[in-house]
């Protein structure tokens, strides 16, 4: 046998080689294909002028219905304030023209007992009658007066005190300390614990 010539595993081995180095090159030339594709596959399909006009225009759209949403909140919250402000004064106006409406409703009952008083004929001179009279208005009126905080003060045999009387004349009195009041001339009043007049008097030296 000469030694140029192969055996059949030789000729096996040759076949098998050269089919695998066919194989790498099949498989290199494959590679950029796929790396193409796989690159092709990742990059977003560019916005066309067209779709990015329309991009815009509903961002915008968008901005200006908000825009027009505030709008309108802010002149509704204007409006309420108005309102208020509106109802406000109109409260503070009534209660000044109205505060003395209870206080008013109150006093009608005196006016009516005084009237009814005067109403009596001229030739009546039941005297004891007309100061029982007289006594129950005063005391109808005294009433409607404490019950909106008005309280006489009577400061009979008080010490003198010049920030709630009112000196009209200073006198001797046997018996009594100097500066003790010994005739109240006229009462004094109180509003809710507030001086409205002080009490008239005459004050022992």
């Amino acid at each position: 046998m000469s030694a140029e010539q192969n055996t059949p595993a030789d000729d096996h081995q040759i076949i098998e080689r050269e089919v695998a180095a066919l194989s790498g090159i099949n498989a290199a030339a494959e590679l950029p294909a796929e790396g193409a594709d796989a690159a092709t596959g990742a990059e977003a399909t560019p916005l066309t002028q067209e779709d990015e006009l329309e991009r815009l225009r509903t961002a915008v759209e968008a901005m200006r219905r908000q825009v027009e949403e505030q709008r309108d909140k802010a002149l509704r919250a204007q409006a309420e304030m108005d309102n208020l402000r509106k109802r406000t004064l109109r409260d503070v106006e009534n209660a000044h023209k109205f505060a003395l409406e209870k206080f008013v409703r109150d006093l009608l009952p005196v006016v009516d007992s005084l009237e009814l008083g005067l109403s009596v004929g001229p030739d009546q001179t039941d005297i004891q009658g007309l100061r029982e009279g007289m006594t129950l208005t005063l005391q109808k009126f005294t009433d409607t007066l404490q019950k909106f905080g008005i309280v006489a003060m009577d400061p009979q045999a008080e010490k003198f005190n010049p920030e709630r009387h009112e000196a009209v004349t200073t006198q001797p009195a046997e018996g009594v300390e100097s500066g003790v009041i010994t005739l109240v001339m006229q009462k004094g009043y109180e509003l809710n614990g507030r001086l409205v007049r002080p009490a008239m008097v005459v004050v022992a030296r």
